[in-house]
């Protein structure tokens, strides 16, 4: 269980070091409008607030990183449990504000990885 658990938080950091490069990079491509269903007007005026927004979601991915390289695996318990709940709080607050599709593409792979974790204990 612990390999798995390894694995899911590996791909949750993974999906949020994609989420930084699509809203810092990509927002105004057709790979980033398409992804976050927007017309070129709209991505061009918001592509400030969608950098900053994709900053912190590498905040995200580094904490989840940090969490599988420390050496210390009671702090590193921690920090998966603190990050990845920060992942799931921010999956529900964008899908009751932004998109319901926030809800299945970030705050459920994260609720999974926080249960294998913690069954990983």
């Amino acid at each position: 269980m612990q390999a798995l658990a390894t694995i899911l938080v590996a791909l949750i950091a993974l999906e949020h070091v994609y989420i930084l490069i699509l809203e810092m990079f990509l927002w105004t491509t057709p790979r980033g409008l398409k992804a976050f269903g927007m017309t070129p007007a709209q991505a061009e005026a918001t592509k400030t607030l969608a950098a900053n927004q994709g900053l912190y979601n590498g905040f995200l991915a580094a904490g989840l990183v940090w969490s599988l390289l420390h050496p210390d695996p009671e702090v590193a318990f921690q920090l998966k449990l603190f990050f990845l709940g920060c992942v799931v709080l921010a999956g529900l607050y964008g899908g009751t504000t932004a998109s319901r599709k926030i809800f299945v593409i970030q705050a459920l792979p994260a609720a999974i990885a926080l249960v294998a974790v913690l069954i990983a204990g």
